[in-house]
């Protein structure tokens, strides 16, 4: 089976393109909505005394997304923080094509039923041009990541970026993947 597409795109091509045309009456199939992105942010605050935090949080990371994470670098200096400008303070990983439907799929399916009192994502982190913030606090609810490797606990920020003109067409292209929204 060498070469098969995930099985988020097959279904985003055979049925949620058809019922997000048919909702908002596009003419042109390039108005359908699509996904653009998937990014994965880690903030690794303790890096200012442990360079290693920094490295096992990318090692994760990349475990999860399947590719690999770029440490982020702060910007500034900030004396209160102890952090001067140039040092690694954070990974990040941007989901395209193949892997971003993979890891979607792999979210909603595995990681989401595994938090803990789970109700659903807040339907209103959207940011007014179709694109989907949400938080994790815990990274070990991917099953990539195995609980005894893992030194500290670590929450993740996972941004979809559509191509979605308003929240409402995003909300309906992540309904039909599936996105478990709460009532």
């Amino acid at each position: 089976m060498a070469n098969a597409q995930p099985r988020l795109r097959t279904m985003y091509a055979e049925t949620i393109r058809a019922s997000l045309q048919e909702k908002f009456g596009y003419n042109n199939p390039m108005q359908i909505p699509g996904l653009d992105k998937i990014v994965i942010n880690v903030g690794v605050g303790e890096a200012v005394n442990d360079k290693k935090k920094v490295a096992k949080a990318q090692t994760e990371i990349t475990k999860i997304s399947g590719q690999k994470a770029m440490v982020t670098r702060a910007r500034k200096s900030v004396a209160g923080f102890k952090l001067r400008e140039g040092m690694p303070i954070g990974v990040k990983v941007t989901l395209r094509g193949e892997r971003m439907y993979e890891f979607l799929d792999r979210l909603v399916t595995i990681a989401m039923p595994r938090i803990r009192d789970f109700q659903g994502v807040n339907p209103k982190s959207f940011d007014g041009s179709g694109n989907y913030a949400m938080g994790i606090k815990e990274q070990i609810v991917f099953p990539e990541i195995n609980y005894d490797d893992v030194d500290e606990i670590r929450g993740m920020d996972i941004i979809i970026c559509t191509t979605a003109k308003t929240d409402d067409e995003a909300r309906e292209l992540l309904s039909g993947f599936n996105m478990p929204f709460k009532k």
